[in-house]
């Protein structure tokens, strides 16, 4: 069979399992809707959030960035890795035990304020929305891959699919996909690795590989791996694969927003409500951990074993030799190679390939060529000796062809993107609709509606928030969705994250204080991240921090603000204050020491 068969199987077989279930395990009432009844085990439910946490930007272009950056993308594993154990320890059992069905719902009633809760919506759309942006352009890409179609039809029909499922089923639909999800996900990016890193090491387990030798020339000429990639680098130009970043506080400032902001983020925090209660929670959190553990630490070895494969398969060869692969990518407009010498071979270097965005190729016969069409542009950068040009984003979906697996791998890989995709967008989606119908609709303009017009409004609201993101997916605000999403992280890091440990651990923050905190820093961070990525191309960023780290920041801001206004405002309520009290300390604790 060929590709385009195995294709259509493991994508038919995997998309009528998603549906099925979400036919199945419909939603009858807005508690099923909102939290799957509270009934999920820590087992199921550790692996649905695990599914739910691995998006496109982890499955498709957390590789990608480690096979471009080195040891520069080493933020994207310790602030997304060390952002979930901050937020199992210092935030979910405690807003489990408060009982609320949303982040927004318990800022309101937290902060004693529809005020407050308006807010918290607002900034819950605006973390949502930035960030399912990105798992649209991931769906895009990987079903303009498999059926040679353009990125927005891709789009299109993964929004389609997203909306089915997650309208139909809730979070109880959500979560049961999402289980089968993980496992097509762990399948699909484990299996691949373990291939090639047989092919270029010799060793069965990938992070065994990364430490060893390279040994695809033959035994007699092997060498450890890692000497192996800062060589390639070095010569193409590059610093060395293993090299620190140059501006070291906003590598510390990126890491710490993707850290703080995976704690503030809502699609995360409420898959924790699904389980019947904190001590489901913990061990919910200690499998999902787990679960997450099987790829972040085979993420390494699949950026190396990718940048290796993708140098060599295309450096210094005729462009009439490309492999298959190329020639597939390159039609999508996600490889580009400008013949910027007249020698017909392709020179892979350091430096850009484009000025400015780069254009999908167009092609033109060349009497007077021996290499067949040339591509015509209009932004050729002739600055640098690079003529070709890669989508960070196509690394995962490309390496298994690279490595020259069988079609069966392929179109594994394929599967598992378009998982890894759809289930961070059907729980972003989900809280977006909750907040509209619950937050908004029910607790303040309309508090008398049934649950069957909440639902209503619920699924309304789905389908504008996925034609919205469908829309971005289409026209994203930069093209490597690991970007996009970084940005969502932000937003999370500067406006829910404070407000959360300061509703947990403080009881003299007030509303005033909370409001003003939320609104300054998330209005500082999206200001910042508005001003350089769309109104400017200037990179002279406030002490180097790039957008991609603002939201660090941001919090700073939140905090500042919020205690400072708080300070001089009159205190929370005294039942407020004892309601903070028995959230934070168990009932109880202490007797038994004053005996």
């Amino acid at each position: 069979m060929d590709q385009t068969v195995w294709n259509f199987i493991f994508i038919g077989i995997t998309f009528s399992v998603y549906i099925g279930i979400a036919i199945w395990s419909r939603a009858g009432s807005t508690k099923e809707y909102y939290t799957a009844g509270g009934s999920v085990s820590p087992f199921a439910n550790g692996m649905a959030t695990a599914a739910d946490w691995m998006s496109a930007a982890t499955f498709i272009s957390m590789a990608g960035g480690i096979a471009a950056a080195g040891y520069g993308a080493s933020k994207f594993l310790m602030g997304w890795t060390g952002g979930f154990v901050l937020l199992t320890t210092l935030m979910v059992p405690y807003l489990r035990k408060f009982g609320k069905a949303t982040v927004p719902d318990f800022v309101g009633d937290r902060y004693y304020s529809n005020a407050a809760r308006l807010v918290a919506v607002i900034c819950a759309i605006f973390i949502c929305m930035t960030y399912i942006m990105g798992q649209m352009r991931g769906v895009g890409i990987v079903f303009s891959r498999l059926f040679s179609i353009e990125i927005w039809m891709g789009v299109l029909i993964g929004g389609g699919i997203v909306f089915f499922y997650a309208g139909l089923g809730g979070m109880k639909g959500i979560t049961y996909t999402q289980v089968a999800q993980y496992c097509v996900m762990v399948f699909a990016y484990t299996i691949p690795v373990i291939f090639i890193s047989l092919i270029i090491t010799g060793d069965a387990m990938p992070q065994l590989g990364l430490i060893g030798d390279y040994i695809k020339d033959g035994p007699d000429k092997a060498q450890p791996l890692i000497e192996k990639i800062n060589q390639i680098s070095t010569d193409l130009g590059f610093r060395e694969y293993t090299a620190s970043s140059s501006n070291t506080l906003d590598m510390f400032c990126i890491t710490a927003a993707l850290m703080i902001g995976t704690a503030g983020l809502p699609h995360v925090i409420v898959r924790f409500f699904t389980v019947k209660n904190v001590r489901a929670v913990r061990k919910s959190a200690f499998w999902t951990l787990s679960f997450i553990a099987v790829i972040y630490l085979t993420a390494p070895a699949l950026g190396i074993f990718a940048r290796t494969n993708f140098v060599e398969e295309i450096n210094q060869k005729k462009y009439q030799q490309a492999p298959d692969w190329f020639k597939n990518w390159e039609n999508q407009g996600m490889i580009a190679w400008v013949d910027k010498n007249n020698d017909g071979v392709m020179q892979y270097r350091a430096g850009k390939v484009f000025a400015g965005k780069p254009l999908k190729p167009v092609y033109a016969e060349d009497s007077t060529s021996d290499v067949g069409p040339r591509k015509v542009t209009n932004n050729i950068d002739m600055s640098s000796q690079n003529e070709v040009y890669y989508d960070k984003d196509i690394i995962v979906l490309a390496n298994p062809e690279m490595a020259g697996l069988p079609p069966w791998v392929i179109a594994l890989v394929m599967a598992g993107c378009v998982a890894a995709a759809l289930s961070t967008a059907a729980g972003l989606l989900l809280v977006l609709s909750t907040s509209v119908s619950h937050d908004l609709m029910k607790k303040i303009i309309n508090p008398k509606i049934s649950d069957k017009q909440e639902m209503k409004y619920a699924r309304m609201a789905s389908f504008g928030a996925i034609a919205i993101a469908a829309y971005f997916g289409i026209n994203p605000p930069a093209s490597f969705v690991a970007k996009t999403v970084a940005f969502a992280f932000g937003l999370a890091a500067s406006s829910f994250f404070p407000t959360l440990i300061m509703g947990i651990f403080s009881k003299r923050v007030n509303k005033e204080g909370a409001i003003a905190g939320m609104i300054c820093g998330i209005g500082f961070t999206l200001s910042y991240i508005i001003y350089f990525q769309f109104l400017t191309d200037s990179k002279d960023y406030w002490f180097g921090i790039s957008p991609e780290g603002i939201g660090f920041l941001g919090m700073v801001i939140n905090f500042a603000v919020a205690f400072a206004v708080s300070s001089v405002t009159a205190p929370p309520p005294k039942e407020i204050q004892d309601m903070v009290e028995e959230i934070r300390i168990p009932k109880g604790a202490g007797k038994a020491s004053q005996h």
